[in-house]
């Protein structure tokens, strides 16, 4: 058994806890269960973009999205009720349409990706590839990932951690001025 192999072992358990963690999302009313099941979906999703060999994705995914957005949503959650109100059948069978077309068009579209690992593959080609071998003349970073997300693109990077920044500043200033309205009232 290879390595790839049992990559890919990996890759269909990954699968497999993300859709049991999305099912269960979607049938919970407890509004902290569902934020906690949200950062342990967001943390299996960065494992699997490891997996993937995608390790920039994974530490974002692992920063933001079980990071940060839990965090953000723990904060909205206090401003609401613990539990989510009953949802009529109609808006379920409408939501389930739209993922059922979403997902035959996604599936409608892999027959236009390209191998997984081809070495000709668009982004194993092209500019990439200039990244790659000009990254340890112009930069003096051994990883490339680090380095075109530090120098090529720092300020798309700080503009990141710019909204990122805001959006925690906004909900810290909701959260704030709930605590004030309740102690007046």
């Amino acid at each position: 058994m290879s390595a790839s192999d049992i990559t890919q072992y990996f890759d269909y358990i990954f699968m497999a806890m993300l859709l049991c963690i999305g099912i269960a999302v979607i049938r919970l009313r407890n509004l902290f269960a569902v934020v906690m099941l949200t950062g342990a979906y967001s943390l299996i999703s960065a494992a699997w973009f490891v997996s993937l060999d995608a390790v920039d994705v994974g530490f974002t995914e692992a920063a933001v999205g079980a990071g940060i957005s839990t965090v953000l949503l723990l904060g909205a959650m206090l401003l609401t009720s613990r539990e989510a109100d009953e949802t009529p059948l109609v808006r379920h069978l409408a939501a389930l349409a739209v993922t059922v077309a979403a997902g035959v068009a996604l599936f409608y579209a892999l027959g236009d990706m390209p191998v997984y690992g081809d070495a000709n593959s668009p982004a194993n080609t092209g500019v990439g590839m200039d990244y790659v071998q000009l990254t340890a003349e112009q930069v003096v970073i051994p990883n490339v990932v680090t380095a075109v997300l530090a120098s090529y693109r720092g300020f798309d990077t700080m503009g990141e951690v710019f909204v990122v920044f805001a959006a925690g500043l906004g909900v810290a200033l909701l959260i704030g001025l709930g605590e004030a309205k309740r102690k007046k009232g």
